[in-house]
């Protein structure tokens, strides 16, 4: 039972972060309201408070999980096949089948969250982690094009950062489209023109 001095009984600390994340990623920092999250974490203010913070620590926290339960498998994925092209093309399908799962608030936490950033509204953290998670899905890329690049499954001359960025481009434009309704047989057919844009033969 909520009360204003302390947290509900069954007080469940990585559920009631689960329903801010679907939240904060539907709205976006600044569009998720306080009663809103509250109704859906099923805290009161100062149980929310005393729990995460102010909004701007649970914001930063929703987006850690975001990463942790959503990217970090992809991620590793990309990492560890050894067919480069297969590991580029797994990471785009996975991130297409994340952004338009119906089960899901559809789009990029990430992605959705960046629209806030530059406004006075939008503390410095937050821009920043969401700048930073972007950087991190860039840096993934960059880092298995450069070993494909080694291992003789790019040319040699193989711009490898410009060609993470066109990925990264690509991931964020699906991301887009999939929160204003694409479906997911149009986004397909972006991956399969992604696909002819490997560079070297087929």
């Amino acid at each position: 039972m909520n009360n204003e001095r302390g947290r509900p009984r069954n007080f469940d600390a990585e559920d009631a972060l689960d329903q801010a994340v679907e939240v904060f990623w539907r709205h976006g920092y600044q569009g998720a309201s306080l009663s809103e999250l509250t109704q859906a974490m099923g805290l009161n203010k100062p149980s929310l408070y005393g729990a995460f913070g102010d909004k701007e620590a649970l914001y930063l926290k929703a987006l850690q999980r975001y990463r942790e339960q959503r990217l970090a498998g992809h991620a590793a994925q990309l990492a560890t096949e050894p067919d480069a092209r297969r590991a580029v093309e797994g990471f785009l399908q996975g991130m297409t089948d994340l952004f338009t799962d119906e089960a899901l608030p559809g789009g990029c936490f990430i992605v959705n969250g960046s629209a806030d950033t530059g406004s006075a509204n939008t503390p410095a953290a937050v821009t920043e982690a969401l700048h930073q998670g972007l950087l991190a899905n860039e840096e993934c890329l960059r880092e298995r094009l450069l070993l494909a690049r080694d291992e003789g499954q790019l040319p040699k001359n193989t711009n490898v950062a410009a060609l993470a960025a066109m990925y990264l481009s690509l991931i964020a434009g699906i991301a887009v489209l999939a929160k204003s309704g694409a479906s997911r047989r149009k986004l397909q057919g972006l991956l399969v023109c992604a696909s002819g844009l490997w560079p070297g033969p087929p």
